[in-house]
């Protein structure tokens, strides 16, 4: 059996009202790639906080290499040998690759930082990652998965023997990642014990040797090995039942209305030439590419923060000329719900209630431009009501909810404002099964009622299972399109041919004036 480097014997932490840890159990071993799984909630970001020295346990010990260690900082878990890669990137965007891998470790001669010095050990970092790159190349240049890399590096330039992996393929396409988890496969063959942390199980079961599952607190699974267990029993350990995916609803697109969005020959000054595409109402259209394919920053082109520069933008038949998102909202019923939730999408430091009510304050409000409190709860209720979001209360901060709640919340102000059209960007990245499914079916019934949605989304599976049509994406050029049939076999492979330029698009003409989804 490999050596044990790192274990947790009942780890208990408790916040005020909450204990958020309760005596759970973790064993990691050299060469081995470990899962760490769970629903939002369960404890996984705090036990990462725990073995990262963000947090002190209430309870319980932690053994490096079999003797009892103390973490009182992040830097003593460094100098341990315990490196994280978050979710949210924690590099410098100014400084250079260099200079952020050797942040924690300089190199210095006479008391001065030796920059001269960064370059081979970094490089030979760069190598073991897999990036060719020039050292000094600014950080804020780079691709969201050449920033990645960079901070595998950085643990690396610090002799991680353990490194924490919080959502790594969050923000990647299926190549990227799949370039991820061969540098993975490196670093346990040189005895590193990486944890993944994931809600993409089929990534799990892909690269992972052991689990464990946390749920409300409790290992209910520990340590385990991977191969004894299917994917269903996993989600059964996470959600504490067997999940089942119930059916979607049918519906119906009448391929017949008039547009709700419509793009004719868009250029943009981002890069797109020649877009050309329509959303109806009460449908899904779907844009999917690999990462920096454009889809996003076309979504922003309509939403007024980039500039269109030729063709024509149409909202229900009136041209558009749209300069800003609250002239997306106010003027042409657009909503937006970001996928950067925390920076864009809520107010992590203001009540739910002002976080709902946002966009309808000016409709809220009466003489002299009060908004009642009553009105305003009375909309903020209903619609957490009718989102089924966990809240304590209308005045608790948007920031202590979970991803999947801030994510409902920020759903939930654009529906107050009853839009027209909604703009949906990876609605579901870093949630769980469960949530996920919520939000699936969530999305599903606002088309049902007529609502337009164009929805952008890495996750293949997640396109598969809501678009009507999906349009593919590639450097900033729109490569064809397919009617979805929901079955996720032969449409990943109609998907990835239209990417790499082996498909061709499918016409409105040739599709039925009413669909059945």
């Amino acid at each position: 059996m490999s050596d044990v480097l790192l274990e947790c014997e009942d780890i208990v932490k408790v916040f005020p009202g909450v204990r958020a840890l309760d005596q759970v159990a973790l064993r990691l071993t050299a060469g081995t790639v470990h899962a760490l799984l769970g629903e939002n909630g369960a404890g996984k970001s705090t036990l990462i906080k725990v073995l990262t020295g963000v947090h002190a346990p209430d309870g319980g010990r932690l053994l490096l290499g079999g003797s009892e260690v103390h973490l009182r900082t992040p830097l003593d878990a460094t100098r341990a040998g315990i490196g994280v890669v978050h979710q949210e990137r924690n590099l410098i965007p100014a400084f250079s690759v260099a200079e952020n891998i050797t942040l924690l470790k300089p190199p210095s001669r006479r008391g001065l930082i030796d920059r001269g010095a960064m370059t081979g050990p970094v490089e030979h970092c760069l190598r073991e990652v897999g990036l060719d790159l020039d050292p000094h190349t600014v950080v804020s240049e780079l691709s969201v998965a050449q920033q990645q890399l960079v901070e595998i590096a950085k643990a690396l330039h610090t002799d991680s023997r353990v490194l924490l992996l919080d959502e790594p393929t969050a923000s990647l396409s299926p190549q990227e990642a799949e370039r991820l988890f061969e540098v993975i496969r490196r670093l346990t063959a040189r005895g590193t014990c990486v944890v993944f942390v994931s809600h993409k199980l089929e990534e799990v079961f892909a690269v992972c040797d052991t689990v464990t599952v946390l749920r409300d607190g409790h290992s209910v699974l520990r340590s385990a090995p991977l191969a004894e267990h299917t994917h269903d029993e996993i989600v059964s350990l996470m959600v504490g039942r067997t999940h089942e995916a119930s059916a979607l609803s049918p519906r119906t697109v009448d391929r017949t209305a008039e547009p709700a969005l419509s793009l004719t020959g868009v250029a943009t000054a981002a890069g797109h030439a020649g877009i050309s595409l329509d959303v109806r109402p009460g449908e899904i259209v779907g844009l999917y590419g690999l990462v920096g394919a454009g889809r996003s920053e076309l979504v922003r082109a309509v939403l007024g923060l980039e500039r269109v520069t030729a063709g024509e933008v149409r909202v229900y038949g009136e041209p558009a000329k749209i300069s800003s998102p609250r002239q997306a909202l106010h003027e042409y019923g657009i909503g937006y719900l970001t996928e950067n939730r925390k920076e864009e999408g809520v107010f992590l430091e203001q009540p739910i209630l002002r976080n709902i009510t946002v966009t309808v304050w000016k409709k809220l409000a009466q003489a002299l431009g009060y908004v009642s409190d009553k009105r305003e709860r009375s909309v903020a209720e209903d619609l957490v009501e009718r989102l089924g979001i966990r809240i304590a209360s209308l005045e608790q901060n948007a920031g202590e909810l979970s991803g999947g709640n801030q994510q409902k919340v920020s759903l939930a102000k654009w529906l107050a404002a009853d839009t027209r059209l909604l703009v949906v960007d990876e609605p579901t990245v870093g949630v769980d099964v469960r949530t996920k499914h919520a939000f699936h079916e969530l999305i599903w019934e606002l088309a049902r009622d007529g609502l337009p949605i164009l929805l952008i989304s890495s996750d293949l599976g997640e396109m598969v299972t809501l678009a009507d049509r999906i349009v593919v994406m590639a450097d900033y050029r729109i490569r064809g399109e397919t009617r979805n049939e929901h079955d996720y076999e032969r449409m990943s492979g109609q998907v990835i041919r239209l990417i790499h330029g082996q498909g061709n698009a499918t016409r409105d003409s040739d599709r039925d004036s009413q669909i059945p989804i």
